[in-house]
């Protein structure tokens, strides 16, 4: 696993009238703040990445659809410099990911149906505090 990743189990209470899932509250580990909430969309196998934040930690969820999230490390002083970490998140395997700033993270839709990442991040989004990579510029076989 690379260091500062946090992969934490959520609670799902299943209703016949329809179900809740938990995403994160303030007593979680990886909450660090709020700054935004936002929702993307991946069509399948379309990918997008990799961006780097520099400040943002990311807190994702995926309550619909499935996607395979893929961090690499470039940091210099890491222990895990050169590795990559994948994770497939779904209503089924159902998780929160937290990932630090200063990695490289990528997302690919893996269901037919909509996939969408929901992340809760610390500080609202600013273009200058991130960093972005053609797919091609990190080798990783995403087949």
């Amino acid at each position: 696993m690379i260091d500062g990743i946090i992969i934490t189990q959520l609670k799902k209470i299943i209703h016949p009238k329809g179900d809740l899932y938990h995403v994160i509250k303030k007593s979680s580990d990886g909450y660090i703040g709020f700054g935004e909430a936002y929702i993307s969309t991946i069509i399948k196998n379309e990918i997008k990445g990799w961006k780097k934040h520099h400040s943002m930690t990311l807190n994702l969820v995926v309550p619909a659809g499935v996607v395979k999230i893929v961090i690499f490390d470039d940091r210099n002083q890491s222990s895990t410099n050169g590795l990559f970490q994948e994770i497939l998140l779904s209503k089924e395997n159902y998780f929160r990911l937290t990932i630090p700033p200063k990695l490289y993270v990528a997302f690919q839709g893996i269901s037919d149906s909509t996939n969408i990442l929901l992340n809760i991040a610390n500080i609202e989004h600013d273009p200058s505090e991130s960093s972005n990579l053609e797919l091609a510029e990190i080798s990783y076989s995403w087949t």
